[in-house]
Formats: C-alpha cells, sequence, structure tokens
C-alpha cells in the first residue's frame, strides 16, 4: 500500500542521502518559526505595558482595553481548527507566510489608531493581529515537526520555546522603552520584523509533505463549530467581565448549544470533516491534548493574577511589575530546550507529567503569598511554574505531533492549540471573577493600570488576597488532573516523524 504522504518521504530520504542540504533546511525552518513566535509574544507582554498610556490617549474605557486583550486571545482560540485543516489542503508554508503577512498589517493599523474611536478602531485591528497569530502559532509548529527528523523534534520545539520565553522577557523592557517614546511604536516596531519574516519564509520555506489530492473544505462545519466555539468564550469572557445584561450570555448559551448541535449533525454527512475527530482515535495524541488542554486551563490566569497581585498588595506600577514576572520566563527557557532534547530518547509520558506536578505545587506555594511575602519567594515559585511549563510543554507537543500522519498534522496542531487557547479563556472566567468581584470598579481600573497598591484598604486587600489564593488552589488541582492524565498516555510512544511513519507502513 502506498499512503499519500510517500512521495514527499522519499524525496527526503533523497535530499538526506545526496547532502541536499536536509541538516541546513531544519535549521532555516526553524529560524523561520522562531521569528514568528518571539514577535508575537514581545508583543503579547509589551502590550499589557503600554495600556495606561494607550487608554488615556485613545480616551479609552478600561473594558475596552481589557478587551483588546481577550479579544486577541478569543480569535486564535476559536480559529486554530479551521487554520489547521486548511493547511493539510493548501500546505503549511503558504498559510505561515499569509499569516506573517497578516500579523504585520494588524500591527501597522494598531499603531495607527484613532482617538476618535476611543479604542474600537484598536480592538478591531488586535482581531486582525489574532487571525494572523492564529496561522503562524498553528503552522509554526507543523514545519519544525515536518523539518525535523528523528532525534531533534523536541530539541526543536524547545528552541521556539525559548524564543517565546524571551519575547515575553524583553516584552516588559521593548514595551516600557517604546512607550515612552509613543506608544504606537510597541505595534509599529513589529512590521519590520514581519516583513523581514515574511520574505525570508517565502523564499526559504518548503512544503516537505506534498498535500493530498481532491480534497475539500468542510464549509458547513467550519462556519457551525467555529460560531459555536466563538460564543462559548464570548460568554465565558461575558462572565468573567460583566460590561452587558446576563440576557446576552444566556443567548450566548443558547448560540453555543445550537451551533454545535448543528456541528455534530454536518460532519456526520460530510465525506472530509473540518474536524478530524478520529484522530482521537489515537491514544497518544488523545491524551497529549487532554493534558495541554488542563494545563492551559490551570495556567492560563496565572500571569494576569500575578500582575494584579504585584500592582495592587505590592504596590508596584506596571513597568516594574512586568520586570518583575521574569522568573517564570527564565523558568523556561532553561527547561524547555533540555526537555524538548531528552523526550527525543525518553518519550514524554514522565517529562511531561513531571512538569505538570511541579506546577501543581508551585500553584499551591502561590495560595498562601500575601503583600508581606518576600520577592523572593514568589520569584522561586514563578520559576519553578515557568520550569515545569518548559518541561511539560516541549514533550507534550512532541509526543502529540509525532504520533499523527504527516498529512494530518495541521489538523492535528489547530485541534491541539485550540484545546489549550480555550483552556486559558476558561481559566480566566474562573480566576478573574474569584480575585476581582470584590473589588470596586474604581479601585480595580486604578489597580490594573496604574498600580499603587491597596494597603490603604485593608478590607479590600483581605478580599483580593483570599480570592488569589482560591484561584491558585483550583488552578493547582487542575494541573494535578492534568499529570493524571498526562501519565495515562501509552508508555511506548513514537518520538518523531520516522518513527510515526513506520508505524503506519508496518501496518500496511
Amino acid at each position: 500500500m502506498r499512503l499519500p504522504f510517500r512521495r514527499a518521504h522519499d524525496r527526503e530520504e533523497r535530499d538526506t542521502k545526496t547532502g541536499d542540504g536536509r541538516i541546513a533546511y531544519e535549521w532555516i525552518a526553524l529560524s523561520v518559526t522562531t521569528i514568528g513566535v518571539l514577535m508575537a509574544s514581545i508583543d503579547g507582554s509589551a502590550v499589557i505595558i503600554a495600556l495606561p498610556t494607550i487608554l488615556a490617549d485613545l480616551q479609552a474605557s478600561f473594558i475596552t482595553m481589557m478587551w483588546v486583550l481577550l479579544g486577541y486571545l478569543l480569535i486564535v482560540a476559536a480559529i486554530v481548527p479551521v487554520v489547521g485543516r486548511l493547511a493539510d489542503i493548501l500546505g503549511r508554508k503558504n498559510l505561515y507566510n499569509i499569516g506573517f503577512i497578516i500579523f504585520t498589517v494588524g500591527s501597522l493599523l494598531c499603531g495607527l489608531s484613532l482617538p476618535q474611536f476611543h479604542g474600537l478602531d484598536l480592538l478591531v485591528y488586535r482581531m486582525i493581529q489574532g487571525v494572523g497569530g492564529a496561522l503562524l502559532m498553528t503552522n509554526s509548529v507543523v514545519i519544525v515537526t515536518d523539518a525535523f527528523r528523528k532525534g531533534g523534534i523536541g530539541f526543536a520545539l524547545g528552541v521556539n520555546g525559548v524564543a517565546f520565553s524571551a519575547g515575553f522577557l524583553l516584552g516588559p523592557l521593548v514595551g516600557g522603552v517604546l512607550t515612552a517614546i509613543s506608544w504606537r511604536l510597541v505595534f509599529l516596531v513589529n512590521v519590520p520584523i514581519g516583513i523581514f519574516g515574511t520574505i525570508w519564509g517565502v523564499w526559504k520555506l518548503r512544503e516537505p509533505v506534498v498535500p493530498l489530492a481532491d480534497q475539500t473544505f468542510d464549509w458547513a462545519g467550519a462556519v457551525t463549530f467555529t460560531t459555536g466555539l466563538t460564543a462559548l468564550l464570548l460568554a465565558v469572557s461575558f462572565y468573567a467581565f460583566p460590561i452587558t445584561s446576563v440576557w446576552v450570555v444566556y443567548a450566548l448559551c443558547a448560540v453555543t448549544v445550537v451551533s454545535f448541535a448543528a456541528f455534530v449533525f454536518v460532519e456526520g454527512r460530510v465525506r472530509q470533516p473540518m474536524l478530524n475527530l478520529h484522530l482521537l482515535s489515537n491514544r497518544v495524541f488523545a491524551y497529549a491534548t487532554a493534558a495541554s488542554g488542563l494545563s492551559g486551563l490551570a495556567r492560563g490566569a496565572v500571569l494576569f493574577v500575578l500582575i494584579f497581585f504585584l500592582q495592587g498588595p505590592y504596590g508596584l506600577d506596571p513597568l516594574l511589575a512586568g520586570i518583575l514576572l521574569t522568573p517564570f520566563g527564565l523558568g523556561l527557557i532553561v527547561t524547555a530546550p533540555i526537555s524538548g532534547r531528552l523526550s527525543d530518547r525518553y518519550g514524554a509520558r514522565y517529562l511531561a507529567t513531571g512538569g505538570l506536578l511541579i506546577d501543581a505545587g508551585a500553584l499551591v506555594g502561590l495560595a498562601t503569598v500575601t503583600s508581606t511575602t518576600p520577592y523572593w519567594v514568589l520569584a522561586v515559585l514563578m520559576a519553578l511554574i515557568g520550569g515545569g511549563a518548559g518541561i511539560f510543554w516541549s514533550p507534550n507537543t512532541n509526543a502529540a505531533m509525532s504520533s499523527v500522519r504527516p498529512h494530518e498534522r495541521g489538523a492535528a496542531s489547530g485541534i491541539r492549540t485550540m484545546v489549550q487557547n480555550t483552556g486559558q479563556m476558561l481559566a480566566i472566567a474562573i480566576a478573574f471573577p474569584l480575585v476581582l468581584s470584590t473589588l470596586p470598579v474604581a479601585v480595580l481600573y486604578h489597580v490594573f493600570l496604574y498600580g499603587g497598591g491597596l494597603n490603604s484598604a485593608p478590607a479590600v486587600l483581605a478580599a483580593f488576597e483570599l480570592g488569589m489564593h482560591q484561584a491558585f488552589l483550583v488552578s493547582a488541582a487542575i494541573s494535578a488532573c492534568g499529570a493524571v492524565i498526562s501519565f495515562m498516555r501509552p508508555k511506548q510512544a513514537p518520538h518523531d516523524a520516522t518513527a510515526a511513519y513506520d508505524a503506519v507502513t508496518s501496518g500496511s
């Protein structure tokens, strides 16, 4: 039996034997994806630092500024499954480069936002950035998995993790410096980087896996699923940040149920469904994806809550608060490439499980901190959470992506990313009502945007710390559940594309 991705595999073998730049291409592919990850991560943390200045300059409301952050996350979470399916039909290279273009254009528009729209145009442009981010995020993991061979995928994914952490660490510094000149530069700085990344990708990226012939896109499935997931995430967001009537939340929940029911009906009647649910019959992929979702649910709100803590009980300004989050990124930088390399040799089961257990323990520790806790204690706990995330992410992603056939990796990446990002959005809905519901709106507004502390209001401080402790304990329990799921994955999992390919062909 000749599998549909045999041509690409054979071509790769010829390239290796003839010395036709196979190893060089691995690093080229990694460099292109690393640029995208670095750009997006710097932008994410820099925007938080710039928010007070943006709010004042655009005369926007606090809720609008929160949606500048949440809107990006919502768009990314909602469309990554569609992007993943399109990647398998159209190819990863084209969609990744289109993602660079869209993210760059979105960044340019963000930098040109006008005061007369009071931040609403910025919100729309951030969603455009989110479309580009979804294209970059979904395809980068697939491109790396396609490019690297046995013994290298985990390490390469770890390098991408380092790029994300480096961007997160640089973001507050870059955001602070650029905002001092003009907040618009926080977005405009992405333009030259995006142009370079696009040119580099168009010039150097390949399509090592030939898309299957006679592929069709399931538009009905895409519309019903995206509508349902978007309605769900909007309902969750409106619950966490109540800016509308409760009846709107109920209506969105109804839309969610109807849309998902329609999606199930449609998917049972199409030859090539939008969401390849049969991938979940692969136990390695199913357990890795479930663990990824629970990890996102456990850690999704941690950084947001810690920002409030540093600016509230600790009384710091936003720039210093952002800088003091550095231990989280440092922990991930140290552990991600090491755990990725180890997963190439020993598999993901014990590494990923251990990372989630470390996170659970550190989250329990965060449930004890107060305004009088020394910063070094907080720094150690943040480093442990970042380290646990690095130990988990590279091996878990390696296992998930290496366990599926090459022509299904786009769909697999879309499903895995969707589950993880949905977990992160749900985490905000769980944590923020616990932490912020007791804060008066005026206090909440001032603390998040300007810092300055809560010590002048001891009752509010006590309520905030109690809610924060409850949120971290819930997160710790979720991380522990994720560790159980991670440990349940099969002991012997294929570590790379070659092993996955051989496992399929040996049974043909």
